[in-house]
């Protein structure tokens, strides 16, 4: 299976004054605009996630719903919140939230930074803090795996926003 950790998009500075509760912060126009080009990058690449589990917080399901809106029906992915994709990386919790994934299914998981870094290493080495990513806004890691478990995947690629084309 192909696991895409994928990082909200721009939500802005934390704001105490306007968002008390930072889970309630959006994403910014730039947020929307940055995730909508990584969408469509992923659909001309035929990148096609099959399930997107995302944090519940606000910025996570507004970047859910862009990435799975790049998709055109019938095969715009399903979005399920995901609360073990809020905290520290438990990787058994969250082979608990998917069942059993079909070998060709392409999951996406959306979260927060230094998490999904963290869960990244875990897939990679084994170890949550082996590895250090630079995991921009709108950024996707995408491991091959054959199930969600420390060191069981290979990187297959790392999509940084600035390195592509601007939407047309």
């Amino acid at each position: 299976m192909l696991v895409m950790l994928v990082r909200h998009a721009h939500a802005g500075t934390r704001d105490p004054i306007h968002y008390a509760d930072d889970t309630l912060r959006p994403i910014t126009e730039k947020g929307r605009t940055t995730q909508q080009r990584v969408g469509r990058y992923l659909q001309t690449c035929g990148i096609v996630p099959t399930l997107i589990l995302s944090s519940p917080w606000l910025r996570a399901m507004q970047t859910a719903e862009i990435l799975a809106e790049a998709f055109p029906e019938p095969v715009r992915p399903v979005i399920v919140p995901c609360q073990p994709l809020v905290g520290s990386p438990n990787l058994r919790a969250i082979a608990r939230a998917i069942e059993r994934p079909a070998a060709d299914a392409t999951l996406a998981f959306v979260g927060h930074e230094p998490w999904l870094g963290q869960f990244a290493s875990a897939l990679l080495t084994g170890s949550a803090t082996a590895m250090e990513l630079d995991f921009p806004k709108s950024g996707i890691v995408g491991i091959e795996a054959s199930r969600i478990g420390r060191g069981r995947g290979n990187l297959r690629f790392f999509i940084r926003p600035p390195m592509l084309p601007p939407l047309q």
